[in-house]
């Protein structure tokens, strides 16, 4: 929780200022590495930040946010799907009476570990950095790369390549 409110603070001052993050960088990566979809974390942020402002340390953060942000809709998009399945599943399987764990239950704990987990991983990235400015950055590219993770392993579920 701590990370993300010093993403927020760290990123309110880019509200004013125009970074040119690009969401289709991510979503064409995605679509020409469909193979291997974890070469494409970073690279629309990384264009970001090789633009006006974006190697400043609110650009940065700024630039590592829309990626993240990008990210993040995909991880929901990706558990609903899922999530979707594993209700559907569920039902069929109490249908046929079965003693199996049902899935929904065991998603839903697995999702609220890991924002616990990425949270805290991205606390303790930001805490590496003594307090100065690369704290924000270090934060929100944690944030990002955990997400884009995450997001990745659900939708291998939600396409069944798991």
């Amino acid at each position: 929780m701590r990370a993300l409110a010093l993403l927020l603070l760290v990123a309110a001052p880019a509200a004013a200022q125009d970074f040119s993050y690009d969401p289709a960088l991510l979503t064409n990566c995605l679509q020409a590495n469909a193979d291997k979809p974890d070469r494409c974390i970073g690279t629309a942020a990384r264009a970001c930040m090789e633009g006006e402002g974006g190697s400043t340390t609110v650009g940065t953060v700024s630039c590592l946010a829309g990626e993240n942000a990008q990210w993040d809709s995909i991880l929901n998009q990706a558990y609903e799907a899922v999530l979707a399945d594993a209700e559907q599943g569920d039902a069929e399987m109490k249908k046929l009476g079965s003693a199996a764990d049902p899935q929904t239950p065991a998603l839903r704990e697995m999702q609220r570990a890991w924002i616990a987990f990425r949270d805290a991983a991205c606390v303790y990235e930001a805490s590496r950095w003594g307090g100065g400015s690369g704290a924000g950055p270090a934060a929100t590219a944690c944030a990002m790369e955990l997400t884009a993770r995450q997001a990745l392993r659900l939708k291998a579920y939600a396409d069944q390549k798991y």
